[in-house]
């Protein structure tokens, strides 16, 4: 292996970086018509950057991998029979510069052959910049390059984001990312256990020396509590990303241990190798294997990372132990309450959220619940339910709009998911962020439940059967009789709401324009 770079958890870049600018791509712009007259003409050299020096040492001015533009003014009389070409080439090359464009105006009519001789001999590639193009315009033309490059990456960083995402809420979840990651990748994705075998893998086959390296690589991103497999004698310890620089500070005379790192990246032979340790301390270790490594692709393997260490912690934690455990209980025929234990003593909060933008998805659904603090998430057609310990008052979330019940215990539970539906509603048709159910005693508690009930059910008796319209009333009267904010609540037209409405009058014979029949209707249906 060529050394293994290993990158702390607070390196984690959200967007990929800038990708560099082949210089094939440069010279295929007509407008610059530059042309390349020595060095090699390698289709893997790429430009980082363009600069214009005039300096007879540009050494300490360059950062490598630049274009290096000049029109020769620093070049004495008698450079040419000298060695001052070779000095000047030599050193742009030990600077890492990746090319050299000579303009041949205002000072120089052609390319001195010097240092033609001098970038052959070196391994430079020399650029010849006509008298109408300027240094200016061909800067432009690398930064316009790595605009478009950059967009095209976004692009595919962001499709491959979504295609991840989508794979993640598919019945198979583990070899669906892996698969998708692989597509994206062009190569091989492995999902390593905490023991260090190979769990699930998919993509293209590498080979055995590769697939050796890659499980070795990833004992060094596994959490200590599960230790690496072996490592080879005489093999290279981890070396940090900034050459010759320590991985993290110590104490004088005390060096402790360094952090673990949360990715590594390492080479055996043309084929590009990454690891990424999942979630904090289950063991599990996401390996890639390309045969090439864009700028990109560190971004789109931290995603599936992020994916894969949610779904193998849910099944593996203790708490979604229990969560499965609750589930099968209840699907045997468990009553609620004897379940509820296994998620978490005392009430429960029923909470319904709608994204403002557009339909819910399963990421979007889990980063609620943890927002929340609750994995005990729901995702349905247009809403979320969430179901929160009583003790964790949920707050606004941006973008969501969110009704949340009244504290309930298990036998509760539908009820409370009836209040949160209701105050989702009410949110909705008011625009407020969140809505939550008034919980504090109200006139009507001081008559006996029984009583309460059977009065709604005589008073609501023909609407019976009829949801749709008892939705209506229900939500018109909470709305105070708005017509436009009842059909926003219940995503209807507001002739509808009107039509219903009527009905409703109809039915019972009532004048709803009354404050005392509206007052009547509106206990009824709270106790319905």
């Amino acid at each position: 292996m060529e050394g293994t770079h290993t990158m702390p958890e607070t390196i984690a870049p959200a967007v990929p970086p800038t990708p560099p600018v082949t210089l094939q791509a440069l010279l295929a712009r007509d407008d610059l018509a530059l042309r390349q007259i020595a060095g090699p003409a390698d289709p893997g050299i790429v430009i980082h950057w363009a600069h214009t020096s005039e300096m007879a040492d540009p050494y300490p001015y360059l950062l490598g991998g630049e274009l290096l533009l000049t029109a020769g003014v620093h070049i004495p009389e008698a450079a040419g029979s000298g060695t001052y070409f070779d000095d000047y080439v030599s050193r742009i090359v030990a600077a890492g510069g990746a090319a050299l464009g000579f303009g041949v105006a205002p000072v120089h009519d052609t390319v001195p052959r010097a240092l033609v001789a001098a970038c052959d001999r070196y391994g430079l590639p020399l650029l010849e910049v006509p008298p109408q193009t300027t240094f200016s315009g061909v800067a432009r033309a690398v930064w316009q390059l790595m605009a478009q490059a950059r967009l095209a990456e976004l692009r595919r960083v962001s499709e491959a984001q979504q295609s991840l995402a989508a794979a993640a809420s598919r019945p198979d979840p583990v070899p669906s990312v892996l698969r998708q990651l692989a597509q994206r990748l062009g190569g091989r994705a492995v999902l390593y256990g905490p023991d260090g075998s190979e769990i699930a893998g998919a993509g293209r086959e590498t080979p055995r020396g590769a697939r050796t390296a890659l499980a070795e690589l990833a004992g060094v991103v596994r959490h200590p509590a599960a230790p690496p497999p072996a490592a080879p004698r005489g093999r290279a310890h981890p070396v940090p990303s900034a050459p010759g620089k320590p991985s993290a500070p110590s104490a004088p005379g005390a060096p402790g241990p360094r952090p673990h790192p949360a990715s590594a990246t390492d080479t055996h032979g043309t084929t590009h190798l990454a690891v990424y340790a999942l979630g904090a301390g289950e063991g599990f270790v996401l390996g890639v294997a390309a045969p090439r490594r864009d700028p990109g692709d560190h971004t789109i393997a931290s995603v599936a990372a992020v994916l894969l260490a949610l779904l193998t912690g849910e099944h593996h934690s203790g708490a979604g132990a229990a969560r499965s455990s609750a589930l099968v209980r209840l699907l045997l025929g468990a009553p609620p309450e004897e379940v509820a234990p296994l998620l978490g003593t005392g009430q429960w909060l029923v909470v319904h959220a709608r994204p403002e933008a557009q339909a819910p998805d399963a990421v979007a659904a889990s980063a609620l619940g943890a927002a929340l603090g609750s994995p005990l998430v729901d995702l349905a057609r247009d809403v979320v339910r969430v179901l929160v310990p009583a003790g964790r008052e949920p707050g606004p979330q941006p973008g969501w709009t969110l009704g949340v019940s009244a504290a309930a215990g298990p036998r509760e539970w539908p009820a409370a998911d009836t209040q949160a539906a209701r105050a989702l509603a009410r949110a909705r048709a008011t625009r407020t962020p969140l809505v939550r159910h008034a919980a504090r005693p109200a006139l009507a508690d001081l008559v006996p439940r029984a009583d309460a009930e059977t009065h709604a059910r005589a008073l609501l008796g023909p609407l019976a059967g009829q949801a749709a319209l008892a939705d209506t009333l229900r939500t018109w009267l909470s709305l105070h009789g708005s017509w436009d904010r009842t059909a926003v609540a219940l995503g209807v037209h507001r002739n509808t709401v009107r039509q219903r409405i009527a009905r409703c009058a109809a039915l019972l014979a009532a004048d709803l324009d009354d404050p005392d029949v509206r007052m009547e209707l509106w206990f009824a249906l709270r106790r319905d």
